[in-house]
């Protein structure tokens, strides 16, 4: 088998497959553990404040990532691959510690242990992530990356919607161990795409069998922690890098601010229950999860990134606003559906959007640990997405709460004004090119 499957780097279709497959792991553990859960324990009559801090739990770890990316690009086994070997580490922590879950007794009335275990599911899949999002920029071309965004993060979007549909009925049907363990059966499945398939030919399938490193990995492999510090430093602080990380920050805030508000906001303000918005949210988040594998990558690469994101920025700053002040309508079923399918579909573009542009400005020697810092920085602002509700709501009434997401929309979207992308790309190659040329003269020197 393993002679007749093409490596990642030879074959796009097998590209996206993994990255689909690798995506649609992460997204089933976070369809439960972010809104699944919480929904379950608003039905159950848990405080906002105790809801975000689980919801706050499970995304602690993922701010957390810049400190093992470091290592992803420091060692590996390079015949194995220059990040594979790291994201099948990552994937078979994310299955031991996602069935693990399943384990914590009553956790109703045991909030702590449920929210360690949360924790222990949200550092694995951050670890994954870390090295499937490495995998990505090292063997993507820059002209696939919008596409590939888009498979990745609409897959992510419909294994979470999937396992948010399907774990909340088998919640409320046979309980918290059996619909845990049963979820987590499904993320061990997924393990068999990265077991067979190459990042590049000739590369081993597993430690004990026949093959070597690519030339290319060898190459793009930095020997130091010196070269890696100092590298990541270099193109870190480039202003286009420093605006990168605001928008990220602000932007994932928002977001997660409306995720986190959304079950308690269905349940606890409209007599929702649990399983019904887990239904409807479900099914929006499936619609924006297949809007994004379709047409999201198409979008971006077609009319631009800055200028759709502006477009998204702006339906999504008046589609919240129109919300707050349709308050008379909250109680019509339809409406609230609506919003949360408008909502999903302009949630997964975005994020297609900047994840690209988060890609594009990545220099490949440095990938794992650059991009980790992008997406720590974007998943701290979740934290203080999630951390902001139980404050702000108490301070606030419903629709007031919802304008703190336009806020913090806003911000991000100011900064993406003076975001250049083409200017970071050309400060990049210079950084490329100097790197080589001392490279060059110390093996000159020696």
């Amino acid at each position: 088998m393993s002679k007749v499957i093409p490596a990642l780097s030879e074959n796009s279709k097998l590209r996206y497959f993994n990255f689909i497959a690798l995506y649609l792991a992460q997204g089933i553990p976070e369809g439960m553990t972010l809104f699944g859960i919480p929904a379950w324990l608003a039905m159950n009559g848990k405080s906002p404040g105790e809801i975000g801090a689980f919801v706050a739990a499970v995304g602690l770890p993922w701010s957390f990532k810049f400190i093992v990316a470091p290592l992803m690009d420091r060692f590996t086994y390079l015949p194995m691959g220059r990040r594979r070997p790291w994201v099948l580490i990552g994937q078979l922590g994310l299955i031991i510690s996602f069935a693990a879950m399943a384990l914590v007794p009553d956790p109703l009335n045991n909030l702590k242990l449920l929210m360690i275990a949360g924790f222990a599911v949200g550092f694995f899949g951050a670890f994954q992530d870390v090295a499937t999002d490495g995998m990505a920029i090292d063997i993507v071309p820059v002209n696939q990356q919008a596409r590939a965004n888009g498979y990745m993060w609409g897959s992510k979007i419909i294994g979470t919607s999937g396992s948010l549909a399907l774990g909340s009925w088998l919640l409320n049907q046979y309980g918290f161990t059996s619909a845990i363990f049963m979820l987590s059966i499904s993320v061990g499945l997924i393990m068999l795409a990265p077991l067979f398939l190459r990042e590049r030919p000739g590369e081993k399938l597993m430690p004990w069998t026949k093959g070597n490193a690519s030339a290319e990995t060898q190459k793009m492999q930095l020997s130091g922690w010196s070269s890696i510090f100092k590298s990541l430093f270099s193109v870190f602080i480039l202003r286009n890098s420093l605006l990168l990380a605001f928008l990220l920050f602000t932007l994932q805030a928002g977001f997660n601010f409306i995720a986190t508000l959304l079950p308690i906001f269905t349940v606890q303000a409209l007599d929702w229950t649990d399983q019904e918005y887990s239904q409807f949210f479900s099914a929006a988040s499936l619609i924006g999860g297949i809007g994004g594998m379709l047409i999201g990558g198409f979008l971006i690469e077609k009319f631009g990134k800055i200028r759709m994101m502006n477009f998204y920025f702006m339906l999504l700053i008046a589609l919240v606003i129109s919300l707050a002040y349709l308050k008379l309508y909250w109680t019509n079923t339809l409406l609230i559906a609506g919003f949360m399918i408008v909502y999903q579909l302009l949630y997964v573009f975005s994020c297609i959007g900047v994840f690209a542009i988060s890609m594009q400005c990545c220099w490949k020697k440095v990938s794992a640990s650059q991009f980790t810092i992008y997406m720590a920085l974007g998943n701290l602002g979740r934290i203080v997405g999630a951390k902001l509700i139980g404050p702000v709501k108490d301070a606030f009434t419903w629709e007031e709460t919802m304008m703190a997401f336009v806020v913090l929309l806003s911000l991000g979207w100011i900064s993406m004004q003076f975001l250049h992308i083409n200017n970071h790309i050309q400060h990049v190659q210079r950084l490329d090119t100097t790197f080589l040329q001392k490279e060059s003269l110390n093996n000159q020197i020696h």
